[in-house]
């Protein structure tokens, strides 16, 4: 995870269980990319991206302010969570 991140925990420490586990099942959030995730994880290649709310009471478009990013690159060496700003 990147410093954005981790200096949330305190103040949403349930945030990266909650992310992980919805990522793990296949729920996407709020991601543009739901086809290509999809895509994605079924023939093995493809990076895969997903954005889930920070703060689930508020608006999150998937990019942006409350906004978490969970992204695992194609060849699956790596997966990394970040707020977009730190992209």
């Amino acid at each position: 995870m990147t410093p954005g991140v981790e200096s949330l925990i305190d103040m949403c420490p349930r945030l990266i269980n909650r992310c992980l586990a919805a990522y793990t099942r296949g729920d996407w959030g709020v991601s543009l990319d739901r086809q290509l995730n999809d895509e994605a994880v079924s023939s093995g290649d493809g990076r895969i991206l997903a954005a889930y709310p920070i703060d689930p009471a508020r608006p999150c478009a998937g990019y942006g302010e409350n906004t978490l990013w969970i992204i695992t690159e194609a060849d699956r060496s790596v997966t990394t969570l970040l707020l977009p700003e730190e992209y």
